[in-house]
């Protein structure tokens, strides 16, 4: 194990074991290097390492802290490795998707709201309204998103986000069958809206997943290629 390795080990006890908390400053640069065994030059690439994780950051003229260590802000730190799945692996994240998406509209369906109702209703009115594609997928994402957030797992509404956000490279609604497919993604998206709106949580999750699946057969159909953000 490199220095580099032995001081990101010790980052890590420390941060799980409670003894370096969310948000906690941690001590002088010279007094951690210290307690780890390390180089102060170790330290800090072990450091830099654990901020591109999301896991610890540097504050200019502050010192170095423990991140929130909230879910969605550590899972940004993969990110960059999500993008880089090939096409038949963003497959596999559907298949993800279907099962652990359902299971949040299920939990949305038992904790619905009027104020959850009316975004949802508001953002299916304006997919319904809207045949530009770009529009679709933004609005989509975030349907997608409020069903995670009132499911109540803000680590499921983060690995979510993280599994959508490659998915929605690949454009679906601009394809030779576009009309159709805005269709009935449309339809799939009122039987969520409604199953939610009925408090039934075994239908909320039924139409989430045969949403999905759908879009995951749409993708395996025309493949299509993928659309980076700029």
């Amino acid at each position: 194990m490199s220095a580099v390795e032995t001081a990101m080990h010790g980052l890590r006890a420390k941060i799980a074991s409670g003894e370096l908390a969310p948000g906690q400053k941690c001590p002088p640069e010279g007094e951690l290097a210290a307690q780890l065994g390390v180089s102060r030059s170790s330290l800090r690439e072990a450091i830099r390492a654990m901020s591109a994780l999301g896991v610890m950051e540097a504050r200019h003229g502050s010192g170095t802290y423990v991140s929130s260590l909230e879910p969605a802000e550590i899972l940004k730190g993969f990110a960059l490795l999500v993008d880089l799945f090939p096409f038949d692996s963003v497959l596999e994240l559907f298949e993800i998707r279907r099962a652990l998406e359902s299971h949040a509209a299920a939990g949305a369906a038992a904790r619905s709201t009027p104020e959850l109702m009316a975004e949802l209703d508001g953002l299916v009115a304006q997919m319904e309204a809207t045949d530009n594609s770009a529009d679709i997928s933004a609005l989509d994402a975030r349907f997608h998103e409020a069903i995670c957030e009132a499911g109540g797992n803000s680590t499921l509404t983060g690995l979510m986000g993280l599994f959508r956000s490659r998915g929605r490279h690949f454009n679906i609604f601009d394809s030779a069958e576009g009309a159709t497919v805005r269709e009935v993604s449309n339809k799939g998206h009122r039987d969520i809206l409604e199953a939610i709106r009925n408090r039934d949580p075994a239908s909320a999750a039924t139409a989430t997943a045969g949403h999905i699946a759908q879009s995951e057969f749409w993708l395996k159909k025309f493949r299509p290629a993928p659309q980076l953000d700029s």
